[in-house]
């Protein structure tokens, strides 16, 4: 469980989960932009939410697999920060569970990184959380996703608004037989998908473990000395 824990909460985050804006004063009339920067603030994103980072870490368990931060998975992502402001789903362990689970429902269009990332993860999600997992993906059949919008121009437009333009202030329908069925058919992908994945990166695993020493070692290397950290009051 600790592995699929790791691999799926969001690697930019430095606390993993900001306050859910669904619920927060007055989160509806902010615009798409003030929630969003908000958003990476409250996660320790960055200004920029990471999006110009040249390499970013791809986790499999605690090793990082250091993978190009490729335009289509900077497309990918930016549509996907914006859900998580939309729906309210935080960026920790369950959070990461169910807005995979949204995405494949609500439909990812033409955004390939983001079906293959968020297959995996509702297949995850099956196994760990079933009902929280089922009840995204209902929610996210009766919605609808940014993906394949026009990003700056949405940016405009109010949190309020585009949960209703995307039938996020409805309740959460019953998923029945059909939502079942699809369910398990992109289970069974997912689960597939994820095998394949597993199986690609597995030769890697030595660099991974090189990375990371890499990474520990700049980190050591970077940190202030004991004599160069401020002196504390004794008051």
């Amino acid at each position: 469980m600790n592995v699929v824990s790791e691999f799926l909460t969001d690697p930019r985050a430095a606390n993993g989960a900001g306050p859910n804006l669904e619920t927060s004063p007055m989160s509806d009339e902010r615009t798409l932009k003030e929630a969003r920067d908000q958003y990476f603030l409250d996660n320790g994103f960055g200004p920029d939410g990471g999006y110009s980072a040249a390499w970013v870490d791809f986790k499999l368990g605690s090793l990082p697999f250091p993978i190009p931060n490729s335009d289509p998975r900077r497309d990918a992502v930016r549509f996907h920060d914006l859900h998580h402001v939309l729906t309210g789903y935080t960026t920790d362990f369950a959070g990461e569970l169910e807005i995979s689970a949204w995405e494949i429902g609500a439909g990812c269009k033409r955004a390939w990184f983001a079906w293959q990332i968020n297959l995996g993860g509702l297949a995850g999600g099956l196994f760990i959380a079933p009902r929280l997992t089922a009840r995204a993906f209902a929610r996210g059949l009766a919605s609808g996703s940014l993906y394949g919008s026009d990003y700056e121009s949405i940016l405009t437009q109010t949190v309020g608004e585009t949960r209703t333009q995307l039938r996020l202030d409805e309740a959460v329908p019953a998923l029945g037989v059909r939502g079942a069925a699809l369910l398990g058919i992109a289970g069974i992908v997912g689960l597939v998908w994820g095998l394949i994945q597993f199986m690609l990166l597995l030769p890697l695993v030595p660099f991974g473990l090189l990375a990371g020493r890499i990474k520990n070692a700049q980190r050591a290397k970077n940190a202030p000395s004991s004599s160069e950290l401020p002196a504390t009051s004794t008051r």
